[in-house]
């Protein structure tokens, strides 16, 4: 059996297999893009960026456009995505949750966890509505100014995964500054704004998270995207942690403060719970 080592993983990455990562992390937020683009993107030499496509797409992983010279992500990385689908207990065990909490509410519902600053959408359900709010399945989203990300950050906090010290470490650009304990610290410094009411102020943004971890659920009044309402509770696991979080999202003139205060938020909970106790969550 080998010996554990105090060292830190990062000491033992490979630096060509974090830049392969990193290609196809770009391709999150781009659908096509050339080898220059890439290569400028990364920070890599053209000629570096161009043997990683290739190994890519020997792969299945990228894919090459002929006519235009592009590459997109490959049948690869879709064969994955179901693989960690199945083997993922948590989403498993959440989803016929979520169907029945938009079929309930006729809201939005989603699934999702904290990865740093921002939140994953890990899986949803569109209710049957003329009116609603999208599916951000695959979506990163600030943790600061959403509902998913705010009730992760507070079961964070709660956990002792992140820290809340005199000085903050969230940048302007919504980037965490690095605590000691490895996670973002909660602090006085402006956070990213996006709509007039996101909450840019890092300590007020503090004591909002110390009052969701007593409230047990978060909500996003339009600090996101105008228009848009979210509430959101926590997911806990056997030991209590929080490990994920369920939400219900929707347009403002559905979700006006009483239903998001009352009915949305008991109805998000009463799921978040369910889900908790699947995990064999004791509360």
């Amino acid at each position: 059996m080998p010996k554990s080592s105090s060292k830190p993983k990062s000491e033992y990455a490979i630096q060509t297999v974090t830049n392969a990562l990193r290609m196809l992390e770009v391709f999150h937020t781009e659908s096509e893009m050339g080898v220059s683009d890439l290569a400028r993107r990364l920070g890599l030499h053209k000629n570096n960026a161009f043997r990683l496509l290739a190994t890519l797409e020997l792969a299945g992983y990228v894919q090459q456009t002929p006519s235009t010279e592009l590459y997109h992500l490959g049948p690869r990385c879709l064969e994955l995505g179901h693989a960690f689908e199945k083997s993922h207990s948590l989403m498993s065990q959440a989803r016929p949750i979520l169907e029945d909490l938009a079929r309930e509410t006729g809201e939005t519902a989603h699934l999702g966890v904290l990865r740093g600053e921002e939140v994953v959408h890990l899986d949803g359900v569109l209710p049957e509505q003329l009116v609603l709010t999208g599916l951000r399945v695959g979506e990163r989203l600030p943790a600061h100014c959403t509902a998913l990300g705010k009730v992760l950050l507070a079961g964070a906090i709660a956990d002792g995964a992140l820290t809340v010290p005199a000085e903050g470490a969230f940048d302007a650009e919504g980037k965490p500054g690095g605590a000691a304990s490895g996670g973002p610290e909660i602090a006085g410094r402006t956070l990213r704004r996006y709509t007039e009411s996101t909450l840019v102020d890092g300590a007020k943004l503090a004591d909002a998270l110390r009052g969701i971890s007593l409230q047990g659920y978060a909500s996003d009044l339009e600090e996101y995207a105008p228009g848009l309402r979210c509430v959101a509770a926590p997911v806990r696991d056997a030991s209590a942690r929080v490990i994920a979080a369920l939400s219900l999202s929707g347009p403002s003139l559905r979700l006006t403060d009483e239903v998001l205060h009352g009915a949305a938020a008991r109805a998000v909970t009463a799921a978040a719970t369910r889900v908790s106790r699947k995990m064999g969550s004791p509360i």
